[in-house]
């Protein structure tokens, strides 16, 4: 069926999976991992990319490969090589990833602390140039990770406590606004998730670089010795002081341990604390396939890759709580001269406004299971309306 036969005038609009595949090149039932939503559902990735990556996971971090003393083992030698693996893998999945990271007492490298102090900044200054002209399409930058736990051996260097306490910081994300013009910018630390005086440090930090709109989103580590202990209440309320800056929160480092029930539990009691949190725009999780974990305990699949009951419970919620799909973009020769264009678009735009509310469960006007339930229901209708009420003003032409 042509795709002008479709759109004739009054004619219903009924979306079969083939005309639906035909008017939806990136397919709304092709978003990966678990989250099909605007909030991501991420992880890490080291030295290859797991075969089922994109079965699960949606975002992308570098392990390792992105810090400054793996990526730069000796001065002015780069080692690019898996990072580009990494960032090449998410550009081709369509995933936001994330440069991890660029100013860190941690994994910084060996060779800078030999160095004078004006050799130390035009070190970390070309640095930061470097990354940020290699990976361009980067979304997301931890500029400054963990200032309050392991500051920068170099800080002096490039600002020190200055005037405001932390004029080091300031510095790094100015030079990073420049390196990275199209990412966001964030901070990272740990130990916040469950300390209310912690978060009180960090927001002092956050509030200097919000205030020169040096900052766009916080990061919260949120490892185990962290996460099995922590309540409900106190995590509450640290999302509550973050969110009250008016900046979106991203859990970055997401991991809980214990045998198999009791990690489920504790995946089922502080999951959704972060995932129903509106001000919370995507969680990274620190791993999943245990033996491969930073931290032994912390894998939610077995080394053999089957399933631990974290992760099955967390592909149960997901299913209902991962989101609609992520807009996609319908075109088509509506009118039939062969070529898509502003004509079609218009044309297109004003059948949907005028048809928007024809959309029935019934008769085969929506066959399509854009949620992926193995049903066709109301559910499916509401993200198809959705959808196209986000679309119809975006059009290619």
């Amino acid at each position: 069926m042509q795709c002008s036969k479709i759109f004739k005038r009054g004619a219903a609009l009924i979306l079969s999976a083939a005309m639906l595949s035909a008017l939806l090149p990136s397919g709304l039932a092709s978003a990966a991992g678990m989250s099909s939503g605007e909030k991501f559902l991420g992880n890490i990735i080291a030295s290859s990319v797991p075969a089922d990556y994109d079965t699960y996971w949606n975002q992308v971090t570098p392990e390792n490969a992105s810090k400054w003393g793996s990526a730069e083992p000796s001065r002015d030698s780069f080692n690019w090589g898996n990072v580009d693996l990494i960032y090449n893998y998410a550009k081709s999945k369509n995933m936001p990833f994330k440069f991890h990271t660029l100013v860190w007492g941690s994994q910084e490298p060996g060779w800078i602390g030999g160095l004078s102090q004006a050799d130390q900044k035009a070190e970390v200054l070309e640095w930061i140039q470097a990354a940020g002209k290699r990976y361009p399409d980067t979304q997301f930058v931890d500029v400054v990770n963990e200032p309050l736990h392991a500051p920068a051996s170099y800080r002096n260097a490039i600002g020190g406590a200055g005037t405001t306490g932390w004029d080091w910081i300031i510095w790094s994300f100015e030079q990073a606004r420049q390196a990275f013009p199209n990412s966001k910018l964030l901070i990272n630390e740990y130990g916040i998730i469950s300390d209310v005086n912690a978060t009180n440090n960090y927001l002092t930090i956050i509030n200097l670089l919000k205030a020169r709109g040096l900052v766009d989103g916080i990061g919260i580590q949120c490892h185990n010795f962290n996460m099995d202990t922590v309540t409900v209440s106190t995590m509450n309320t640290v999302l509550n002081k973050l969110s009250a800056t008016g900046l979106p929160i991203y859990v970055s480092e997401l991991d809980m341990t214990g045998d198999e029930n009791t990690q489920m539990q504790r995946y089922k009691e502080k999951f959704p604390v972060f995932w129903e949190n509106p001000n919370v725009k995507g969680v990274t999780l620190w791993g999943y396939v245990e033996g491969k974990t930073w931290r032994s305990g912390t894998g939610i699949l077995n080394s053999n890759n089957t399933e631990r009951a974290a992760m099955k419970w967390l592909k149960e919620y997901m299913s209902t709580h991962g989101g609609e799909p992520e807009p996609a973009f319908i075109y088509g020769d509506l009118n039939g001269d062969k070529a898509v264009d502003a004509i079609d678009n218009a044309q297109l735009k004003q059948y949907l406004l005028g048809q928007i509310s024809d959309f029935s469960s019934k008769d085969g006007k929506l066959a399509a299971d854009l949620d992926k339930s193995g049903t066709i229901d109301a559910l499916d209708l509401a993200i198809m309306k959705k959808y196209l009420l986000k679309i119809i003003t975006t059009l290619p032409v």
